[in-house]
């Protein structure tokens, strides 16, 4: 495939929302099963047969419309290039997911040379599904009412911020649980709403601050598109600009470089 016959953005991103509609046919009619089988990988991370279907039939859509592009996927691992490639967390929230608790999605991201430019989490049992495209903003599906785009909110100061920590044990694990003392006295509510969810409530502009550690490409890809399409900014809390830090700093903007400083990491 050369750069002349490269798929426009907007033709990347109807292949994630096939590619979100395959996940969610699947994902759904296994979600709450009686018979779902769940297994302990070597990392002690829960799989069910859902995950490992769902990424299954996403690798074979992609080997149909998309042969020259790479995938690198939770379960399978990396293949192809990496100049184009499909990242795909099957589903993301397990271990809510074998709980019977809503809060899970599939991430689909098409990432150029590394940097996130498609997005599409799909989440079926909220009924919602968060998507952005280079230079077209960042859209909300829901209920099946007609999309609407996106923005992060306006708020400026931290003492009027929201912020979404994930988890106590991923800050202490990380080092960092007395600068998430400090930091969730700076602000004025904090709450762990957890996995994608935090991240699609920061693109509506209904929290300011996410913040986690302990997360791989396929954890955040897609939301880096959505989060910055939405106007925000996305780094890891050391504020470099990858996806593959091992953490993940999602904002407003306008809070960002405070939350650097409040982490450590401020010029």
């Amino acid at each position: 495939m050369t750069a002349q016959t490269l798929p426009s953005p907007a033709e990347d991103l109807a292949l994630a929302h096939r590619l979100a509609d395959a996940a969610d046919a699947i994902s759904l009619e296994r979600f709450r099963a009686g018979d779902l089988h769940v297994s302990t990988k070597p990392d002690r991370t829960h799989v069910t047969d859902a995950d490992l279907a769902v990424e299954r039939a996403l690798r074979e859509i992609l080997a149909r419309e998309r042969p020259g592009d790479g995938i690198l996927g939770e379960e399978y691992g990396t293949e192809g290039a990496t100049s184009r490639q499909w990242i795909l967390d099957p589903i993301d929230g397990t271990a809510n997911f074998l709980r019977g608790v809503p809060n899970w999605a599939t991430l689909i991201s098409l990432a150029e040379n590394g940097v996130p430019r498609v997005g599409v989490a799909s989440a079926p049992a909220f009924r919602k599904r968060w998507f952005a495209a280079p230079g077209e903003g960042a859209w909300l599906s829901e209920d099946g009412l007609p999309p609407r785009r996106l923005r992060v909110s306006g708020v400026s100061s931290l003492a009027d911020a929201s912020l979404s920590f994930q988890s106590i044990g991923q800050w202490r694990d990380a080092g960092y649980l007395p600068q998430l003392l400090s930091l969730a006295e700076d602000v004025w509510r904090d709450r762990a709403y957890g996995d994608m969810w935090s991240y699609g409530l920061l693109a509506e502009g209904l929290i300011d601050i996410v913040a986690e550690f302990d997360v791989k490409e396929y954890d955040i890809a897609p939301f880096v598109a959505i989060v910055t399409e939405a106007g925000g900014r996305f780094t890891a809390v050391d504020g470099s600009e990858t996806i593959s830090g091992r953490s993940a700093l999602a904002t407003n903007g306008a809070l960002h470089e405070a939350v650097l400083s409040r982490l450590g990491h401020g010029a």
